[in-house]
């Protein structure tokens, strides 16, 4: 089996780091995870977007605070949903004083629209039609496109001006033997929205067959793509 990000990056997959290339590089049957620890050097969000941010915490989509040096935790295992899809979390922590946010999704491969769909939060409403491509010293980048909501009966497609769009830079250092990543999400009308930045070390764990923790995986499982 192929991982979801080989799948989408056919030839450019053996472009990235060999480092990156073991984060992105594995599947559910490989039976493994990707732990990362570290710290984020800011986190920031505009002072517009505080009230959408504080819902998104609800369902562990972004959250409204701000800091430096904030303890970080990232949680990548692979395993098939209830649909049958090869599925990756990213189950984020960032532990500020006296509080943990989350920021939480999941990521298939659809065959139907030939690229990964991410779902974001831990109720998979919102469905993010992924761009990924292989960047500067092998690092991996990942721009978000379209956006949909799923809710019962309910589902639409959001306007361009209405969301954010995401870019996600994940790179190897091969100076202090960490990944670095950069996340910002900008509003095509109203500028900068969130952004963090920062640096950790991740370790390959094992993984019994089946034994994926409950946390990382969504409460509600949407079959829209």
């Amino acid at each position: 089996m192929t991982s979801i990000y080989e799948k989408a990056l056919g030839s450019q997959f053996q472009m990235l780091h060999p480092k990156i290339r073991e984060r992105f590089g594995f599947d559910s049957k490989d039976h493994i995870a990707s732990i990362g620890e570290g710290v984020m050097e800011e986190i920031w969000y505009a002072p517009w977007a505080a009230l959408p941010l504080y819902i998104g915490t609800m369902r562990h989509i972004m959250f409204p605070n701000r800091g430096k040096g904030i303890p970080f935790r990232i949680e990548n295992y692979a395993y098939r949903d209830e649909w049958g899809r090869e599925t990756v979390t990213w189950c984020r922590s960032f532990d500020f004083a006296g509080t943990q946010r989350r920021f939480d999704a999941t990521m298939i491969y659809s065959a139907q629209r030939s690229r990964i769909v991410d779902y974001l939060g831990n109720k998979q409403h919102l469905a993010v039609d992924l761009r990924i491509a292989a960047g500067e010293s092998g690092g991996i980048c990942i721009q978000s496109g379209e956006q949909r909501f799923y809710e019962g009966l309910l589902q639409f497609r959001f306007p361009r001006w209405f969301t954010g769009t995401a870019d996600v830079n994940e790179w190897y250092d091969d100076g202090n033997q960490r990944y670095r990543i950069s996340v910002e999400v900008r509003n095509p009308i109203l500028g900068p929205v969130f952004r963090y930045k920062g640096s950790f070390q991740a370790r390959t764990i094992a993984v019994a067959d089946g034994a994926v923790p409950l946390h990382v995986k969504p409460l509600r499982v949407e079959a829209r793509e």
